[in-house]
């Protein structure tokens, strides 16, 4: 895809945001963290749900058109390139996009401490009922 075609693609993403989208893009806009973050941001091949270009950081909500071998390519790739990636789950944002915020906000001041629901909730991948 050419980058004309990313940013459109993108455009077209922001104008059609879901609920759950929206719910945490009104926790993460207008610097309420304290950076700024964009939604539906281009980076090289891929467009990242939300990316904090100065912390390098990238959050991605993962829900049913999510898949595990796209989502692993991906990160791969963003993460090659000096990119952080943060799964967050629907279900994490249904039972609190404010917990989810803060949880942002603790990876943007303690870099690699909270990328994955099981650095979050405490869980193993064996005991949880999410992937990494």
């Amino acid at each position: 895809m050419y980058r004309g075609e990313m940013i459109e693609r993108a455009q077209a993403l922001r104008s059609n945001a879901t609920v759950v989208e929206q719910r945490l893009w009104a926790q993460l806009r207008a610097r309420k963290l304290g950076v700024k973050f964009r939604r539906q941001h281009p980076i090289g091949p891929y467009i990242a749900d939300f990316a904090c270009v100065r912390a390098r950081l990238v959050v991605e909500i993962d829900g049913e058109t999510h898949t595990e071998a796209y989502d692993e390519h991906r990160d791969r790739w963003l993460e090659s390139r000096g990119w952080r990636v943060m799964h967050v789950t629907l279900e994490e944002i249904d039972r609190g996009v404010e917990d989810v915020a803060a949880t942002i906000q603790v990876e943007l001041d303690d870099p690699h401490t909270m990328l994955t629901y099981w650095q979050r909730s405490g869980l193993t991948p064996s005991t949880g009922p999410f992937r990494t």
